[in-house]
């Protein structure tokens, strides 16, 4: 069976270890992946598609070091192979500028603001996954547990 994916990207570390740990919930059906960077998210990309797998949800965070979390999720939208990803960008450093450039550019699917409410990113990543899944013809049934139920009813109604 194929595995989704979610790959949360910041180049500090600590912010990665609260995530991994607010969507922890997840992991008994999900891989949860997190990378340091641009190039190390697109760099596990590949790998995860290489093997066969999908990557469900990238959470970036904008402001990094080789290049903002708008340029990312921009490159994710881009890709054939990840046209269903669903992208967040998750910072308390992005403008009005930023957030409006990653919502036309990256096509945005959430925006959370740091500090976040871990129940509020956990709801959000269990509706947008609950999207990707219905969206890929992925059979469902596999992940009751762990979707969002209003989700997933409005979606198959």
């Amino acid at each position: 069976m194929e595995k989704i994916n979610i790959i949360c990207i910041d180049d500090q570390q600590e912010v990665l270890d609260s995530v991994m740990r607010d969507l922890r919930p997840l992991t008994p059906l999900i891989r949860l992946e997190e990378a340091s960077g641009v190039e190390d998210c697109l760099s596990l990309m590949e790998q995860i598609d290489a093997d066969g797998d999908f990557v469900g949800v990238v959470i970036s965070d904008q402001v990094m070091p080789e290049a903002t979390g708008t340029e990312l999720l921009a490159k994710v939208a881009s890709d054939r192979r990840f046209a269903k990803t669903r992208k967040v960008l998750l910072t308390g450093q992005a403008t009005h500028a930023d957030t409006i450039n990653a919502i036309n550019e990256g096509h945005l699917d959430n925006y959370v603001e740091k500090p976040w409410q871990p129940e509020n990113l956990l709801n959000t990543v269990k509706k947008l996954l609950t999207l990707y899944i219905l969206d890929m013809g992925i059979d469902h049934t596999e992940y009751m547990s762990i979707l969002d139920q209003q989700t997933l009813y409005n979606k198959l109604r």
